[in-house]
């Protein structure tokens, strides 16, 4: 049975070097030189078939690009191994470095990959047998079939940089092509992934840049900027403007600006440009929590108790970070706090996340950790089940999903996306059983005036059409205020964002 799961990769990474004589590869330097230009790589993603993707995690591990005709040296663009969760890219971009690359003509660009990792749903896929059992969450790791590096050398190579212009490439990665029958990775396979250098912004679009996370450094409050580091390492400068909103901003002693910031803040920015002198400039920074805090980002898979995905940890703690991928038992202290992180987003009445009735199957939230009460236990057989954590809780915030599928029953503003299922729960001791299994499930989708269109003719809800398929970037809602069991309720999902993906197969 052929596995039929699509991902886009859209990497930002702004990639700079020094000019250097001979045939060795060139060491990555961000620091601006004459003669020199940002080049930008973003990643997003695109849907699953068969199976329900619940993470697909893999590194970037090299990144090279080739000065044409003999002209210069290699070009290393990746320093070290950058990590990355493409199930999180379905409807927006993750901007992932930062270098200049000197002004020319390149003829290609190879890119490194390693260390996949699955967790799947499976659905309906009886041909998994014993090793993922339907209804059954497990994780895999893929072997990489042929070699772990893919080059472009068509369109849009040859690639002319010019000096101080800043561009970005946008890598395409067809998960439905690249995960083969029998769920190894073949990097090689025709039109698995595909590069296109990454068109200019619309009026009224985000910027194309995406979101990068990490950890505040410093301040120079002076030139309106800060500095960063991501969890790969990489120190970034930020610069901010009047036009740059503050999201969720801390409350402080001097409130406003950046002074609220504290050395070991974990933040995040969505990046609005790059400049000609490698700064990144924001169109937001969002405060995601303070210094020697921690956090999950995961999806819910089960309500009693509390069970998630854990996706990612965008945590500023010093001890050891929550292994994406896991499955998290939460305990909810008495008196914890429901909230929306609405980004900014208008939540239409009657959209409620304020107690744990509000929970439902697929929702993804940002829960805070409370200090000492994590604990994790690694699963020894792959495939099979995730490691299994548990931790205690007196946050927790509901964030935007990432859903992809396909369109139908349009009628503004309003319109039914059909996705592959998430699990509907976990069987636990003392819990109904869960219930029946499908492969594909409908939701309702409200739009507002605020959703933002990208990739649409036009970009707006007229340009949807039955059988899109498409990415949404929103909030999943229990609609009955826990009125009726969550198993058997139809949530609402509130979106912000929705990306088309043309030609693309679901």
């Amino acid at each position: 049975m052929q596995k039929r799961l699509s991902l886009v990769l859209l990497c930002s990474a702004l990639l700079s070097v020094l000019l250097s004589c001979g045939t060795a590869t060139v060491p990555v330097n961000s620091i601006p030189v004459n003669g020199s230009a940002p080049v930008a790589l973003t990643m997003t993603d695109d849907p699953p078939s068969g199976v329900s993707v619940l993470s697909f995690q893999v590194s970037l591990t090299g990144a090279t690009l080739t000065p044409a005709n003999g002209t210069g040296s290699a070009i290393s663009l990746v320093g070290n191994p950058i990590q990355i969760d493409v199930t999180q890219l379905q409807a927006l971009s993750a901007f992932l470095a930062n270098e200049n690359v000197p002004a020319g003509t390149y003829s290609s660009l190879s890119l490194t990959f390693a260390n996949p990792q699955l967790v799947i749903f499976n659905t309906a896929d009886t041909s998994l047998g014993s090793s993922c059992a339907v209804g059954s969450i497990c994780t895999l790791t893929p072997a990489i079939d042929n070699s772990a590096t893919v080059s472009f050398t068509s369109a849009p190579f040859p690639l002319a940089v010019s000096s101080s212009t800043p561009l970005g490439l946008l890598i395409d990665f067809h998960l439905n092509t690249v995960i083969q029958s029998d769920l190894s990775v073949n990097l090689g396979a025709a039109n698995g992934i595909s590069l296109s250098q990454t068109p200019a912004t619309a009026a009224g679009q985000p910027p194309p840049f995406g979101f990068v996370t990490g950890t505040f450094l410093s301040m120079n409050a002076s030139q309106n900027q800060f500095t960063m580091q991501t969890a790969w390492g990489k120190t970034l400068t930020v610069d901010v403007n009047s036009n740059t909103q503050l999201v969720d901003w801390p409350p402080c002693v001097a409130p406003g600006g950046l002074s609220c910031l504290t050395a070991g803040d974990a933040v995040q920015v969505q990046v609005a440009a790059v400049e000609s002198d490698g700064s990144l400039l924001a169109a937001s920074v969002k405060w995601l929590l303070v210094n020697q805090g921690q956090s999950v980002l995961g999806t819910v898979v089960g309500i009693v108790p509390l069970k998630l995905l854990v996706l990612a940890s965008p945590s500023a703690a010093a001890g050891p970070a929550p292994p994406q991928g896991a499955m998290a038992t939460v305990t909810l202290d008495n008196g914890a706090t429901f909230a929306v992180d609405a980004n900014g987003f208008t939540i239409p009445s009657g959209l409620v996340f304020s107690s744990t009735e509000n929970l439902t199957f697929g929702q993804e939230l940002q829960v805070e950790v409370d200090p000492g009460s994590w604990s994790c236990a690694s699963s020894n057989s792959v495939p099979g089940p995730p490691p299994s954590c548990t931790f205690s809780t007196n946050s927790v915030q509901l964030e935007p999903s990432q859903i992809s599928g396909t369109v139908s029953n349009i009628s503004a503003p309003d319109f039914t996306l059909t996705y592959a299922s998430y699990p509907a729960c976990i069987s636990t001791p003392g819990v109904s059983a869960c219930p029946t299994y499908v492969a594909l499930v409908q939701r309702v989708v409200d739009t507002t005036a605020q959703t933002v269109y990208q990739g649409f003719n036009p970009d707006s809800f007229s340009g949807l059409a039955n059988n899109d398929v498409v990415s949404v970037n929103g909030w999943i809602f229990e609609d009955d205020n826990g009125l009726l069991d969550p198993a058997m309720t139809q949530p609402v999902v509130l979106v912000q964002d929705i990306r088309l993906h043309p030609g693309g197969t679901f």
